[in-house]
């Protein structure tokens, strides 16, 4: 007698512990709605003027789908926002990038494209331009979510704080 009340009060603990289980998960999963820790409602072109109003970029010059397709091999079917700054002379390194793909795994291959253009620019002002070399070597390549940040300057510390302040702002 005493044995069969002691496993029906038994069973109602598993129950209500199973119950419990459930909603804290349902919960939890309900709460993980951000993709990677990345904001969602940001376009490319709201955070390159977040980054403009953070450093002076005024000796850049903004390009266009043209010149991201030359220097990043990347297209429409990949990026679906982006802002371009670069030198207006080719014997400078400086360039900023803000690359929103169009999904996760597209910007892993932004992310990979940017890689590619490093090593040419590394490879083309190493022996050339000793000063602009060491800007490249200090350069910032940072994912988050969709997001793509490459920056060569001397403000890239900084361009890389803002770009993680705006992404990770809730």
């Amino acid at each position: 007698m005493m044995l069969s009340l002691f496993a029906v009060a038994n069973r109602k603990c598993l129950i209500l512990l199973l119950a419990i289980t459930v909603v804290f998960a349902a919960v939890m999963t309900g709460c993980s709605g951000k993709q990677e820790g990345a904001r969602n409602d940001v376009t490319a072109g709201e955070l390159g003027q977040r980054l403009m109003q953070a450093v002076k970029l005024d000796e850049l010059k903004q390009r266009d789908k043209e010149a991201l397709q030359r220097l990043y091999r990347l297209g429409d079917d990949e990026v679906e926002d982006f802002v371009l700054y670069t030198a207006a002379s080719n014997v400078k390194a400086d360039e900023v990038a803000v690359i929103q793909a169009k999904d996760a795994a597209q910007a892993e291959r932004v992310k990979q494209n940017v890689s590619k253009r490093i090593d040419a620019q590394t490879a083309k002002f190493k022996d050339y331009r000793p000063e602009e070399y060491g800007l490249i070597q200090k350069h910032v390549l940072k994912r988050e979510g969709r997001f793509v940040l490459f920056a060569v300057s001397k403000d890239a510390d900084r361009l890389e704080q803002v770009f993680e302040e705006v992404l990770r702002r809730d």
